[in-house]
């Protein structure tokens, strides 16, 4: 295991992607570095890169953090419970980014590496990670280049990774209680040691890579068009949807909550405005309607020949 070599990629990765997005919106990110002293709950140290009231992002987050604990968190160990009580070190870059353009969706990406480190038995090394897109308003094009950039940052691992970590996405970003999607999916994998280390650390490469050429042609091609105060009470009402996920099922977010982590750094992808509603649900045939019945629900975009309705 090179923890080095994992730790000064996910520190470029962020610093690439922070400059690309202050780029695309013309202001700078925060810069916020933290450090957790030697011999407490966790240690270690991390850098929060936050955008607020940008020209096009509202709220936006790029974090690393790379910590050692004396425990695993039951959030980590809920596949491997032979790795219960084994003190562990893990580290990542975590994005969430809110644009203020109702048209233009909300993003995630996270890779990251995790090591238990069992006192009398060699560490155990796995990565996850992964992307996925969540549109207030949908677009056939914007979702087909999403998933086509996310197939082909897998296509050098293997065939069968891309149908796998897609379909592991739909299902992960499922809002049971809801009984609906979060988005419109991409790719998810967690727990992933086939192959061993390189193997591991090649694919959270390969995704990581592949983060600002999945998103940011879809930003650049919506944020021009025009909204109002419609557009922007439905993307509210539907950030309420994003908010539940992360706060009830997301294991990111408990298990940074779980072993002590940042709390500021963990809440970082929170949308800045939210709305609820009570019962609430859109007219037939609306804009909204639409994201329901065309682009929430698992669909196959890489192959699906495109309708046209909807570009």
């Amino acid at each position: 295991m090179n923890s080095q070599a994992v730790r000064d990629y996910l520190l470029d990765l962020q610093q690439r992607i922070v400059t690309a997005l202050e780029a695309a919106d013309g202001n700078p990110f925060l810069r916020d570095g933290w450090s957790r002293e030697p011999g407490g709950r966790l240690e270690g140290d991390g850098l929060s890169r936050l955008i607020e009231g940008g020209a096009v992002f509202e709220r936006g987050g790029v974090n690393f953090s790379h910590v050692k604990g004396r425990v695993l968190p039951p959030s980590a160990t809920q596949h491997r419970p032979e790795l219960a009580g084994a003190p562990f070190e893990a580290m990542g870059v975590s994005l969430v980014i809110h644009p203020h353009n109702p048209f233009v969706p909300t993003v995630h990406m996270n890779v990251r590496m995790f090591a238990a480190l069992p006192e009398h038995a060699p560490a155990v090394t796995w990565f996850g990670g992964g992307m996925d897109l969540t549109p207030y308003y949908g677009y056939e094009r914007d979702a087909q280049h999403f998933h086509r950039v996310c197939r082909d940052a897998l296509a050098p691992h293997g065939p069968d990774l891309h149908p796998k970590f897609k379909a592991w996405c739909d299902e992960y970003f499922f809002l049971k209680h809801r009984n609906e999607p979060r988005g419109v999916g991409g790719i998810f994998f967690d727990d992933y040691a086939e192959g061993g280390f390189d193997r591991g650390f090649g694919l959270i490469r390969s995704v990581g890579d592949a983060f600002l050429s999945a998103y940011l042609p879809i930003v650049e091609r919506r944020q021009g068009y025009a909204y109002g105060e419609r557009e922007r009470d439905f993307q509210a009402y539907r950030r309420g949807r994003y908010v539940e996920f992360n706060l009830v099922w997301d294991r990111g977010t408990l298990f940074g909550l779980q072993s002590g982590g940042r709390t500021e750094s963990i809440l970082m992808s929170m949308p800045p405005q939210v709305s609820w509603r009570y019962d609430w649900a859109p007219e037939p045939g609306t804009p909204e309607a639409r994201l329901y019945t065309d682009f929430l629900r698992p669909r196959d975009w890489v192959n699906e020949t495109p309708t046209g309705l909807w570009l």
